[in-house]
């Protein structure tokens, strides 16, 4: 029986999710990609709560470049965000897709602006 795109992915998702779990002192970094943005999250597993966030979306700027490019910028707004809320270890969840053109951009990005996964 052949899976659709969006249950196949429902499955890694839930796969991955069983293994990545977010701490407070070692909170998830989560990537959603849709069509045309890309969104990041940090979040705390343990309280449910959401500590930063940045998305494509938000950005006036962003939305006439290609979207490895929107991704960089997201990558790096959510590494400053994640400093600023004291934050400098990580756990990266994939949400799903491969690691590779915007997820991997978003990640390396994050990176070289100072997060540690």
């Amino acid at each position: 029986m052949a899976f659709t795109k969006e249950a196949r992915r429902a499955k890694i998702r839930a796969r991955v999710r069983s293994t990545v779990k977010g701490t407070a002192e070692r909170p998830r970094l989560s990537v959603f990609r849709s069509n045309k943005q890309i969104y990041a999250q940090i979040i705390d597993d343990n309280h449910g709560t959401t500590i930063a966030s940045a998305g494509s979306a938000y950005m006036k700027d962003a939305q006439n470049m290609p979207k490895i490019d929107q991704a960089k910028m997201v990558g790096t707004i959510i590494a400053e965000r994640a400093k600023a809320a004291g934050i400098d270890n990580v756990v990266f969840d994939r949400g799903g897709y491969l690691y590779h053109g915007r997820v991997k951009s978003l990640a390396e990005a994050a990176r070289e602006a100072g997060l540690k996964f």
